[in-house]
């Protein structure tokens, strides 16, 4: 398989941006959203447990639902679709043998021989390490998720807005998650900028590699 090259890449990187304004007009194509399904599917997460869930939205109705929590933010209803992020917690010995069968059946393996694996991660989740707060944790697999779907989006030219400035809880109310176990942490509107959001021509403001990038010894 031909690997993207470093020029497409990094004008890719270069052409985003956290669109402000979509053009309601245009939609992703059928093709191209399953390329963006995909990439979610693809998502990094630790241990590979994929305690998430993403929740996608094309009703014009229910994107209106979600613009009273997120400050009154259009850019949900105007953008083709819309990615809501949810994460599970807590997580369940009964959730990480899901995935140990998961891998069993993928990798052609008996569950059996992977006890060793599941035992850390159980281990992990009831005694973390250095007081670590398992919720946090998760919410912060659910960012390596997000940032994933940006950069897949930006390849084909689709553009996309994160955002964590809402109302959790009323998401979840709205979406009907309050039983489901799963709770809203970020949302990712996504579809094509409009031509009259000025910001799409704003040079990106970043600091200079030489004070972000260190080479250790």
């Amino acid at each position: 398989m031909s690997a993207i090259n470093t020029e497409t890449l990094l004008g890719q990187l270069r052409w985003r941006y956290a669109t402000k304004q979509f053009d309601p007009g245009r939609k992703i194509d059928s093709p191209t959203w399953a390329a963006l399904e995909e990439a979610l599917v693809l998502s990094p997460s630790s241990f590979g447990l994929q305690r998430w869930r993403f929740y996608v939205i094309t009703d014009v109705a229910t994107k209106e639902k979600l613009v009273p929590p997120s400050w009154g933010q259009r850019r949900l209803v105007d953008a083709s679709h819309v990615v809501v992020f949810a994460v599970k917690h807590p997580i369940s010995p009964a959730d990480v043998r899901r995935y140990i069968e998961r891998t069993a059946e993928v990798r052609g393996r008996d569950a059996e021989d992977l006890a060793g694996f599941e035992k850390v991660i159980n281990d992990f989740i009831e005694d973390p390490p250095g007081g670590l707060d398992v919720k946090a944790w998760s919410s912060r697999q659910v960012y390596m998720a997000l940032g994933s779907f940006k950069t897949s989006a930006a390849l084909p030219g689709v553009d996309t807005c994160p955002m964590e400035g809402f109302d959790p809880a009323a998401y979840d109310k709205a979406l009907g998650l309050e039983a489901s176990g799963f709770w809203t942490v970020a949302a990712c509107p996504a579809g094509y900028r409009a031509e009259e959001d000025k910001h799409s021509a704003l040079p990106k403001v970043r600091f200079e590699k030489n004070e972000i990038i260190n080479y250790l010894p």
